[in-house]
């Protein structure tokens, strides 16, 4: 196979996705590569993917991979430091197991075909029991020490938008986000709920044609676009009250509130929604299971968990949605409405005087010429 295109590059894959560009080759550092950042690769369309970190460990079954497979984006894994060899904007050249930079060798590369993707995966999943075991024990251990979330001994701010017996959407940019986002909105234009983005859950309403109400979370993966464009910014602290995205924030020279609290930014984007009185919380994004958290780089879910013990009775998940029903045209349901609508046009004009006469003048023209 050969390859050539311009080099991006970034350790951290959420800051690369901005600045790619069709056709690039995406240079990463990025182990145990999840599903939400290669769908945000695919999205760019991307000519191929250079990995320095191992793509699959085998630690558990990540599916970002499988996600580049798909969209026939190849994956190349290199064990050579590229980052001190390429500078962006930089075209490099594919061929074989080769990458070349200037007409010259610089490192060795390996593809990652579907047999040998298969192969790791099979590994992840055999190892499965094991991180499940660890992650149930993480999970535990955390929640006795988070437990302030849910027994009110974390103070949780009061938002400048009213929520009192409003519904709330809180979105987050997690799996299949943008085709749950499309299926629920003509409930988002019917009932135009609070809309507070996790982070780059900002962005995703924006795409929407939707401005968030609130923003909330670390701000590390937001653009400056959607914070000057949100009505308000509550910026996820430490539980010690430090709070490296405040920084960012003021420098843009908006106001904002911190939320000092352990857990997620979207753990506390639903906490934040039930203290201020919502009357209901709908999720899209927001990560429920081990493989999501895993991929996330976390151990355990033990705010998550307590979170949604707390809100459990007001929240619901619009994971998976776009799912349960596809809405589709059928001829029969047209027919239906328009004999529907018909009908009371036919019984109106029937009961007009000048009607009545053409049809009993009607009725005696043929009676004459059956002679009847």
């Amino acid at each position: 196979m050969y390859l050539k295109g311009t080099v991006k590059k970034d350790r951290k894959t959420k800051n690369l996705v901005d600045r790619l560009e069709n056709g690039d080759i995406a240079l990463i550092s990025h182990k145990d590569l999840d599903e939400v950042a290669a769908l945000s690769l695919v999205e760019k369309k991307v000519k191929c993917v250079i990995n320095v970190c191992e793509t699959i460990s085998g630690r558990y079954p990540n599916q970002g991979p499988s996600v580049l497979l798909e969209a026939n984006i190849p994956i190349y894994e290199c064990k050579d430091n590229l980052f001190d060899k390429i500078d962006e904007g930089e075209i490099v050249e594919i061929a074989e197991n080769a990458i070349i930079l200037r007409g010259e060798k610089i490192a060795e590369c390996q593809l990652l075909d579907k047999n040998r993707i298969e192969e790791l995966l099979d590994i992840g999943y055999a190892n499965i029991e094991k991180e499940l075991e660890d992650f149930i024990e993480n999970t535990l251990e955390y929640a006795k020490k988070e437990k302030g979330l849910v027994t009110g001994k974390i103070k949780v701010p009061k938002t400048k938008t009213r929520i009192e017996g409003k519904h709330v959407l809180v979105v987050v940019r997690g799996r299949d986000y943008k085709m749950d986002l499309e299926a629920i909105r003509s409930y988002i234009d019917e009932v135009k709920p609070i809309l507070i983005g996790v982070d780059g859950g900002g962005d995703a309403l924006l795409d929407f044609g939707y401005t968030p109400h609130i923003l909330v979370g670390d701000m590390d993966s937001v653009s400056d676009k959607c914070l000057k464009l949100a009505d308000e910014i509550i910026v996820h602290a430490y539980p010690d009250g430090k709070a490296p995205g405040l920084k960012r924030v003021e420098n843009l020279g908006i106001e904002a509130k911190i939320f000092p609290a352990p857990g997620t930014s979207e753990d506390i984007a639903l906490l934040l929604a039930y203290t201020n009185r919502a009357d209901l919380i709908v999720a899209v994004g927001t990560h429920s299971n081990m493989i999501d958290f895993l991929e996330k780089g976390r151990k355990g879910m033990s705010s998550t968990f307590l979170v949604r013990l707390k809100v459990g009775s007001i929240l619901v998940d619009a994971k998976g949605v776009n799912k349960l029903y596809h809405s589709t045209f059928k001829l029969k349901y047209v027919i239906g409405i328009t004999i529907a609508a018909l009908i009371p046009i036919l019984v109106v004009t029937f009961m007009h005087p000048i009607m009545r006469e053409l049809l009993i003048l009607l009725k005696i023209r043929i009676r004459m010429m059956l002679g009847l």
